[in-house]
C-alpha cells in the first residue's frame, strides 16, 4: 500500500528544506495598482517566473525526484508544458532519465525548453488529457516513475513552499493565484489554511475548479484558449479538491483579452514578460473582476513565462 503524505504546513515546512537548494527563493515586488491605471490600492506580485526553468513547477518536480524512490527506468511526465520543463530541469540536475509527454498545443518555447534539458520528448495529440494517458501507458510499460503535475502529494508540497516564502516576505489579506489542475493553489490553500484569503483565477474556457466546486467534486470541464497548455487539463485533482473546498475562498474567471490585457500591461508597465497563464491571476485585478477593499494587501503569483511573445531578433 502506497503511503501518501499528508498536505499540511508541517510536512511542507520539511519539504521546503530538501529542495531548497536545488529551486530559487523567487522575490516579491510591490507595487501600486493606480502604475496600472485602476484605483489606487497595495499589490504584491511573487515573481514564480524566474524560477529555474521558467515557471513555479520546478518546486513540485524536485520534490518528487528528492522524496520519492526513483526506479532505474527513469521518470515519466505529462504536460501542457511547464511541468515537463520542471520536470527534465530536476532530472538533469540530478543525473535521472525523463520522458516528457506533451499534446500539440504546448508552446513552442516550452517543447524548446524540455529538449533543452535533455529529456526524450513524445508529442501526443491535442488535449492534456492525451498527454496523460500516453504518459500512464508508457509508466505501466516500463516501470518508470510517473511525475503527476497536480495529483500528486510530492507535487502539492513543492508548491506550497510557494505560499510559505510569501508568508515570511509579504503581509497579505488576500492572495490571487491562477487554476488548472489545481497543485499550485492546493499548495498555497494548505499553507495559509485559512489565514489569508484564497482566490482562484480561471480562464472562462478552462473552468475547472469553478465547475468542480459547482459540482461537489471533481469533474471534466473544458479545456480550450490561449492558456490551455497550463491551465488546461480535463479536471482539478482529487488530493487538491477538498483543500480547495475548505480553503478557497471563491473562483472567479476571466475572458480570452482580460488575459491578453493582463500580459501587455504587465509588460508595458513593468517589464515583466508573463505566459498566458501565468498572467490569469493579475487578469483578475486588471479587468476588476476582483475590486479590492479600501486598505485591502493583496498579492498575486505570476506563475510562468516559457513564452515567445517577446522576441529579440526582431
Amino acid at each position: 500500500m502506497v503511503n501518501i503524505p499528508e498536505i499540511t504546513r508541517e510536512v511542507i515546512a520539511a519539504t521546503e528544506t530538501v529542495i531548497r537548494p536545488y529551486i530559487r527563493r523567487t522575490p516579491v515586488l510591490n507595487v501600486d495598482l493606480a502604475d496600472f491605471g485602476l484605483p489606487s490600492a497595495p499589490l504584491t506580485f511573487k515573481l514564480e517566473m524566474l524560477q529555474h526553468s521558467g515557471s513555479f513547477k520546478a518546486r513540485g518536480a524536485f520534490a518528487n525526484l528528492l522524496l520519492r524512490k526513483v526506479p532505474k527506468a527513469g521518470i515519466a511526465a505529462a504536460s501542457g508544458g511547464n511541468h515537463g520543463a520542471a520536470v527534465a530541469y530536476a532530472a538533469q540536475r540530478l543525473g535521472i532519465s525523463a520522458t516528457i509527454f506533451l499534446p500539440d498545443i504546448t508552446s513552442p518555447a516550452k517543447a524548446e525548453r524540455i529538449g533543452a534539458y535533455g529529456a526524450r520528448l513524445k508529442i501526443v495529440g491535442t488535449r492534456v488529457a492525451d498527454a496523460l494517458a500516453a504518459c500512464e501507458a508508457h509508466v505501466a510499460e516500463t516501470g518508470a516513475m510517473s511525475v503527476h503535475p497536480f495529483d500528486q502529494a510530492e507535487t502539492m508540497l513543492g508548491q506550497g513552499s510557494v505560499g510559505m516564502e510569501l508568508e515570511q516576505d509579504a503581509g497579505l489579506d488576500t492572495l490571487l493565484v491562477a487554476v488548472g489542475g489545481g497543485g499550485l493553489i492546493g499548495g498555497i490553500a494548505a499553507w495559509y489554511t485559512g489565514k489569508v484569503r484564497i482566490i482562484g483565477v480561471e480562464p472562462e474556457q478552462a473552468p475547472t475548479l469553478h465547475a468542480a466546486l459547482a459540482a461537489g467534486k471533481p469533474v471534466d470541464a473544458p479545456a480550450g484558449g490561449i492558456a490551455a497548455d497550463a491551465l488546461g487539463p480535463p479536471r482539478v485533482g482529487q488530493l487538491m479538491f477538498p483543500i480547495a473546498r475548505a480553503h478557497v475562498t471563491e473562483v472567479l474567471l476571466v475572458s480570452e483579452d482580460d488575459i491578453r490585457r493582463a500580459q501587455a500591461a504587465l509588460w508595458q508597465t513593468l517589464r515583466v514578460v508573463a505566459e498566458p497563464g501565468g498572467a490569469t491571476a493579475f487578469a483578475a485585478l486588471l479587468s476588476q473582476r476582483y475590486l479590492p477593499a479600501r486598505g485591502e494587501r493583496v498579492g498575486l503569483i505570476i506563475s510562468g513565462a516559457n513564452t515567445t511573445a517577446v522576441n529579440f531578433e526582431s
